[in-house]
């Protein structure tokens, strides 16, 4: 029996970490439930799964919460939350930088972390590599596409690996022209063709964003160079990711999109349980095909990565300044073009530094932060 710690447990991936709980019920339990605001969805989970620590981050406890379970609020409570003793495993599915003071507690804490928060290591990969060393804590990846490739690589060392590919499913503006990009609405951009998720990833998914996250991750998370790591557009989201070892032989991990067993699979890594959903069937998955990543129409991507190949805290930068901006778009104060004019305005102003402290990382992000309002502010669309 583990106990888990779910970070972000009313968000999509919480709920499928709760799936996951609730068909080994004799594997899996719930030692700590967090929320950032969404109160009393929490107080209904805690009241099913009575954990022994509720987390508000950003709000009131609900009424009538009661019952066995502690419940407290702010942020020392989330990094409770992330370090309780009787937490195995801590799922964290916390959105944004937000994430990543929990993941280096956990980690120096001796936990295994299921990272669904990719920015953990976008913003600050050497220390979260330094605080698992120094805490002899363990990161195994939740996002599909790094799931994919830790199964693909199954302990095979990174000297055998000539090159990782991420899949992306282009997400809902693959064939929109940048003329029908530069009137695409929020609403438009939250119609993702084949995954559910939260506002945020979501129109990350839309620019390609995410993508760039996910490239930035994969190089912390399986020690491969940026110049050995691609991404290409698969529409149907079947292939999550494929890695191509020194012999030419290209291993790929398939199945329907769901995040219900990349989550099984970090909490369960290395051993696989047994777990009822929709069967892969390779005559109703149809025929699978692959496109370039449009860096014009979609330049968040090449920034993002051009970001992470400068290193230090321009990852950082690039992040905060993507949230940001992401925010203003869903907002209605930047079109969708806007996203990506802001965060390169950002990126281009930073003057760079190291990330080797968590002060000089979140020193980053508040500069970003503030430098991106200030472009909001004086926002003219450019075409």
């Amino acid at each position: 029996m583990k106990g888990v710690s779910i970070l972000g447990a009313t968000g999509s991936i919480g709920r499928s970490a709760l799936a996951v709980l609730d068909q080994h019920p004799d594997r899996f339990r719930a030692v700590a439930l967090t929320a950032g605001t969404r109160g009393e969805a929490l107080g209904r989970l805690a009241e099913r799964y009575g954990p022994a620590l509720a987390v508000v981050a950003e709000g009131p406890v609900p009424a009538g919460a009661c019952g066995g379970t502690e419940w407290r609020t702010g942020r020392e409570a989330l990094l409770a939350a992330a370090t309780h003793p009787d937490a195995d495993v801590v799922l964290n599915a916390l959105v944004g930088a937000a994430g990543l003071e929990p993941t280096l507690a956990a980690l120096r804490a001796g936990k295994r972390v299921a990272l669904a928060n990719k920015e953990s290591l976008v913003c600050a990969g050497p220390l979260v590599m330094e605080a698992a060393r120094e805490g002899g804590g363990e990161l195994v990846p939740v996002d599909s596409e790094h799931s994919a490739i830790l199964q693909c690589l199954a302990g095979t060392s990174a000297d055998a690996v000539r090159r990782l590919v991420l899949t992306a499913s282009g997400g809902p503006f693959r064939e929109w022209t940048a003329a029908m990009l530069a009137t695409a609405t929020p609403a438009d951009a939250l119609r993702h063709p084949t995954w559910d998720m939260g506002s945020k990833v979501t129109i990350d998914s839309a620019t390609l964003a995410n993508k760039a996250l996910e490239v930035i991750e994969a190089h912390f998370l399986f020690g491969i160079p940026y110049e050995r790591i691609e991404a290409v557009v698969h529409p149907q989201s079947i292939i999550h990711s494929m890695v191509e070892m020194v012999d030419g032989s290209v291993l790929a991990q398939m199945g329907f999109p769901t995040m219900e067993l990349p989550v099984l699979y970090a909490l369960s890594y290395p051993e696989r349980l047994p777990y009822e959903c929709r069967r892969f069937d390779p005559v109703a998955a149809g025929a699978l095909t692959f496109e370039p990543v449009d860096g014009e129409r979609f330049p968040a991507f090449g920034l993002g990565v051009a970001a992470g190949r400068e290193g230090g805290t321009a990852p950082a930068v690039f992040n905060a300044a993507n949230e940001v901006a992401v925010a203003h778009f869903l907002g209605g104060a930047l079109g969708f073009p806007g996203i990506a004019e802001a965060v390169g305005d950002t990126l281009g102003q930073w003057r760079g530094g190291a990330a080797d402290s968590l002060a000089a990382v979140l020193e980053a992000d508040a500069w970003a932060r503030r430098t991106t309002e200030t472009f909001v502010r004086n926002y003219l669309p450019c075409c």
